[in-house]
């Protein structure tokens, strides 16, 4: 018997996506709603991710099996250019490049994503604010596209709502900033999209509805090479 995660030996009923560096799945929820079949990859267990998992090292699974997918969606871990984690001094390493490397060997198109301060190694980034997609929320995350596929920046609301400070409780009439040991886990699961993850989860993720976003948008640039209407 095959084992489930054999991503070689499934029928395809749906336009497959891998998706690098996977954590708990934000970005997977959203490119499911989409309408793609998603794959993660992550080199730690992630017992809530809620698809198809495979443990291992993102960039050599791309490296390996990337060109089996329909499109690749990676999310390098952002603590290299995260401003809490230099003022901590601990250091990790920055994979925004070897990834990027990566995806270019597997001539399918792909999107990377980071945070605001990684936005300056990435290729003119499109950056997508939750207020673009309908949350009450801010979070900007930055998304560098390649393989053929591009995405254009949308327009930005002025932020009118104030935000709360960095892992403080969010006072009434304010948007939560659900970074950091923040409180109110429910709450930012509610404005987030995102039932299923814990606090760790909350901090790092994508809101489903961004991957959503992008996800159509592949679709439909993909539609043509699948023979399926847009």
């Amino acid at each position: 018997m095959p084992h489930p995660t054999d991503i070689r030996t499934r029928t395809r009923t749906r336009p497959r996506l891998l998706d690098l560096f996977c954590c708990q799945g934000g970005a997977a929820k959203g490119y499911a709603d989409a309408g793609f079949d998603v794959t993660g990859v992550d080199k730690d267990p992630q017992p809530r991710y809620l698809f198809r998992f495979i443990q291992a090292d993102a960039i050599a699974n791309a490296l390996a099996h990337g060109a089996e997918f329909d499109f690749i969606h990676a999310s390098p871990p952002c603590q290299h250019d995260s401003k809490c984690q230099r003022i901590q001094r601990n250091t990790h390493p920055d994979l925004i490049a070897p990834t990027r490397a990566a995806l270019e060997t597997t001539e399918r198109p792909w999107a990377i994503e980071n945070v605001g301060d990684a936005a300056p190694k990435l290729r003119e980034p499109v950056m997508l604010c939750a207020t673009m997609l309908g949350l009450d929320n801010y979070r900007h995350r930055f998304f560098e596209t390649g393989g053929g596929f591009t995405l254009a920046q949308p327009h930005h609301p002025t932020h009118t709502v104030p935000q709360a400070k960095m892992g403080r409780p969010v006072p009434p009439g304010y948007y939560g900033q659900y970074v950091g040991n923040f409180s109110g886990v429910q709450a930012a699961r509610n404005v987030l999209g995102v039932p299923w993850m814990s606090r760790d989860g909350i901090r790092e993720c994508i809101p489903p509805a961004y991957a959503e976003y992008i996800g159509r948008a592949a679709l439909a640039s993909l539609a043509p090479a699948l023979g399926v209407a847009a």
